[in-house]
């Protein structure tokens, strides 16, 4: 939370730029050291890793403390991430998605959904089980007694691991965890789901010989793939300054809407959700009252709907490029958040997180390898859960621009069971703890 170097977003953009200059510059490599590090490293991991770099070493942060002249300490933020992922994310799934073919994206089959729910059940006994593991060596850490009890904190990890935010905040009202200590929480989600996500686009570099380990039948991707490519190839033009205007204002002026509707939506579905009697009821539904929910949900409809219109050419022009290139600059900024060296601050309660996260990471494996599904709907199954809306469109596209509507529509999903999964987690928690 210390001040660092430059606290001026201005001038962060343009190191988070250069990072991203830097990476495309030296992936574009084909002989010499870069073109081998690449074939080992995938060039989006480095465009996180980078700015977590800075991040650590105190160039950058995403927010920290300074005292004003009253002698009080006042909080500062950087609104990078929040331009990133409330403009640069919905505008960018609004291109990725304008080519998209609906029919051949169902054709993906249930290893989607399968991969999907099982990442969910993952996260829902994962946690009971690392308490118990944990409590074997260290007791104390996942003790604790009424509002300050471990396990009510690890509940807000569980809906936030699960939906996303608004189930996490959802998750704080219904245990009550203690105000005080919930930024030690907010603190451990933040770092094991971006270790993992780290682990994750890392797996995508390897992504043929992990396929080949599997016995993964990838036909259907290759199929949705090299249609979007066909079709790319077909309207492919020279771009031209009009085009470039339009896709703009068809992306921008999509999110225009998004963000206009959302505020409405989001305020009227959090006053009904209010109206219902059962509180159960009332915590399950909380994620309608989300904006950010609203915002995704109505870019990606909006963009769908535009996919049956000659909209869908722009393609040709060069749409998804524009798409890839907000999403990197979204990676960027998710990389600055990560404060590599405060992984040791809060050991115990990041051991738990680990713990929990590998039990995720190896059921999928296990039923992946068992139903021969590829690595992509293991990866993104994963980020439909840990990551939300915010990731799991980065890593679809990682694997091509075309897949990152799969991502949105299980991520989307993933809000709607976020509560009820942690509920149930939270209950097999609160078991494990005290027995």
């Amino acid at each position: 939370m210390s001040e660092p170097i430059f606290t001026n977003d201005a001038i962060v953009f343009g190191i988070l730029m250069i990072s991203l200059g830097f990476v495309f510059y030296t992936e574009s490599k084909t002989v010499g050291f870069w073109h081998k590090f690449y074939k080992i490293v995938p060039g989006l991991f480095m465009a996180y890793f980078i700015p977590a770099l800075f991040t650590t070493f105190g160039v950058i942060s995403p927010e920290w403390e300074i005292e004003n002249a009253a002698g009080e300490i006042v909080k500062n933020k950087s609104q990078l991430y929040y331009v990133s992922s409330r403009f640069l994310l919905p505008a960018a799934l609004v291109l990725m998605t304008l080519s998209i073919d609906l029919k051949a994206i169902f054709n993906l089959g249930s290893k989607a959904l399968i991969m999907f729910f099982t990442g969910t059940i993952g996260i829902v006994i994962g946690g009971p089980i690392a308490i118990l593991l944990i409590s074997i060596f260290s007791p104390e850490t996942v003790g604790g007694a009424d509002f300050d009890a471990v396990w009510r904190g690890l509940s807000t990890l569980a809906g936030s691991w699960i939906g996303g935010g608004a189930n996490q905040t959802a998750m704080l009202e219904i245990y009550q965890y203690n105000p005080a200590k919930y930024g030690g929480m907010v603190f451990v989600d933040i770092v094991v789901a971006n270790i993992w996500m780290a682990i994750l686009l890392i797996g995508i570099g390897k992504k043929d010989k992990i396929d080949k380990w599997l016995k993964a039948d990838n036909s259907a991707i290759e199929e949705l793939k090299n249609k979007v490519l066909e079709f790319t190839q077909k309207v492919k033009k020279n771009p031209t300054l009009t085009d470039f205007m339009i896709m703009l204002a068809i992306a921008f002026g999509t999110v225009g809407f998004g963000h206009f509707a959302s505020k409405y939506l989001s305020v009227f579905f959090s006053n009904l959700v209010a109206s219902i009697e059962s509180q159960t009821w009332r915590n399950i539904f909380s994620f309608l009252g989300s904006g950010f929910f609203w915002l995704i949900s109505i870019s990606t409809i909006i963009a769908v709907l535009l996919s049956f219109t000659k909209a869908k050419n722009y393609e040709g022009a060069g749409a998804s490029k524009i798409g890839s290139i907000f999403i990197y600059i979204l990676v960027a900024t998710i990389g600055m958040k990560m404060d590599l060296a405060l992984i040791f601050d809060n050991l115990g309660l990041i051991v738990i997180g680990i713990v929990w996260m590998a039990i995720h990471a190896g059921l999928l494996i296990i039923v992946a390898k068992i139903i021969k599904a590829p690595y992509f709907f293991l990866a993104v199954g994963s980020q439909a859960n840990v990551g939300g809306a915010a990731s799991a469109p980065i890593v679809a596209q990682a694997f091509h621009p075309s897949l990152a509507t799969v991502g949105v529509l299980l991520a989307v999903f993933g809000y709607a069971i976020g509560t009820v999964g942690a509920i149930v987690c939270t209950i097999l928690m609160e078991l494990s703890a005290t027995l």
